[in-house]
């Protein structure tokens, strides 16, 4: 069983967990750590210290609506999770990651621009 990296609790929601197969747990957010434990499995969680986050990116909808973020870590990747009420967790988590390394994630449009507008200056680098 897992052993909590946290000595106060702040913070406590139902969420999903997209590391591999989906699973569904809770979240919780301390004075330590960011831990997800998995409702099914003991043995399936993820603990991040605080201070190896290296900024969370929320995918928003309509300029309203969270629906999901992700976790990018200084040296183990990222992870995306999903809750219940993902505004109020950012909210909860803005006390221990500075606001500056919270980002809104590009749009699906934003992204295929993007991709467009790198096409079309290859293209015209390969065509000079």
């Amino acid at each position: 069983m897992a052993q909590s990296q946290n000595t106060k609790v702040d913070y406590v929601v139902k969420a999903s967990s997209f590391l591999g197969l989906n699973s569904v747990g809770k979240i919780m957010i301390g004075d330590k750590a960011f831990e997800y434990y998995n409702d099914r499995n003991v043995e399936d969680y993820i603990q991040i210290p605080w201070e190896e986050i290296d900024y969370i990116s929320a995918s928003v909808l309509f300029n309203k609506w969270i629906d999901r973020f992700v976790i990018f870590t200084k040296r183990n990747g990222h992870y995306s999770f999903s809750a219940r009420k993902n505004k109020e967790l950012l909210r909860a988590m803005r006390k221990y990651v500075s606001e500056d390394r919270m980002f809104k994630s590009l749009s699906f449009f934003q992204v295929i621009g993007r991709g467009l507008k790198a096409l079309l200056h290859i293209g015209k680098k390969a065509a000079d």
